[in-house]
């Protein structure tokens, strides 16, 4: 019986703290807003994560694009502006240099 309640009180513990993690990560990407970037070389706007996946649209050395989340150590999610239309898509961190890497 004692056996029986310990487990259950561990279980609850771990419950709460599951909801109160999911709240922070919900209220931490609430507050991102995007940040401006400018490309130091041409680049690809990819619907991918992947060098072979479909460009989107090409970005010319100077253009600023919108960083709305840094998706992994080598790509990143943007939102970029062209000729009246908004594409969505994935570049390369080394586009924007150093900032890039951020």
């Amino acid at each position: 019986m004692t056996r029986i309640a310990l487990l259950l009180l561990v279980a609850a513990g771990l419950g709460s703290c599951t909801a109160a993690r999911d709240e922070r990560l919900r209220t931490a990407n609430a507050n991102r807003t995007p940040q401006p970037h400018t490309t130091i070389v041409d680049c690809p706007v990819y619907d991918g994560m992947t060098k072979t996946s479909t460009v989107l649209a090409q970005s010319p050395t100077g253009t600023e694009v919108q960083v709305t989340d840094t998706i992994n150590a080598y790509f990143v999610k943007v939102r970029l502006d062209k000729d009246g239309k908004t594409t969505t898509g994935y570049m390369d961190r080394r586009c924007f240099g150093v900032r890039g890497d951020k």
